[in-house]
């Protein structure tokens, strides 16, 4: 069985300065409730590892608008105009990576893998400060793995037990940061005894904690 506890026990377990992966695509799938804990709870000097940072004060944009991310790992920003002035201006450091690069590095932590080769980048600033290694005649560049101290994820269902199942396209960035962080929170939907095994997206031994999104 899982602990299943409320929003404010949950992020109260995050430290100024934690690595913090954000489900989510744009607003589809982000874990709204817990991000608006962090926020109430003033958590500041995080590094935010998330797919964008959403648009300014929705959800992930909230961190931002709050400058409680010290760097922003992302492979988009361009919806939240606040991310681009703050990176400009050099309030909040900002890296931005290829999205599929992005999932790749993450996965591969998930996996316990040493890295990833592609040629995304190739020729491109992207190179700077990366180790290039030649395969059968072609460049790639090594990206390593990406972890994080927690991971707040969305689920539309999850049991007692931690699995997770979805809806739709909510699964998206959810799926893989589940298996590349130390703590995991889930915020769900609903919550039930046991959900059907084919319905399973993310195993129960990924999560730590659960979040019922309207607390009873």
């Amino acid at each position: 069985m899982k602990k299943i506890v409320c929003a404010k026990d949950a992020i109260n377990l995050i430290k100024d300065g934690a690595s913090v992966m954000i489900g989510g695509f744009l607003s589809c799938g982000a874990p709204d409730k817990l991000i608006d804990e962090l926020v109430a709870q003033g958590k500041k000097n995080l590094t935010m590892i998330c797919n964008d940072t959403s648009y300014p004060n929705v959800d992930k944009g909230k961190i931002i608008t709050n400058k409680l991310a010290k760097k922003v790992i992302a492979a988009h920003i361009g919806t939240n105009p606040e991310t681009g002035r703050q990176m400009q201006s050099g309030e909040t450091e900002v890296e931005l990576v290829p999205m599929g690069t992005l999932v790749e590095k993450i996965r591969a932590k998930g996996a316990g893998l040493g890295g990833v080769l592609t040629q995304t980048g190739i020729g491109t600033i992207l190179e700077d400060n990366k180790e290039v290694i030649e395969v059968e005649g072609k460049k790639f560049i090594f990206e390593k793995p990406l972890g994080a101290d927690f991971a707040l994820i969305y689920g539309t269902k999850a049991d007692k037990f931690g699995n997770v199942s979805f809806y739709g396209t909510t699964r998206n960035f959810n799926t893989v940061m589940a298996t590349a962080a130390d703590v995991v929170i889930v915020q769900a939907d609903e919550i039930v005894d046991c959900i059907d095994p084919n319905d399973v997206v993310i195993p129960g031994l990924f999560v730590d904690y659960i979040v019922k999104r309207e607390e009873d």
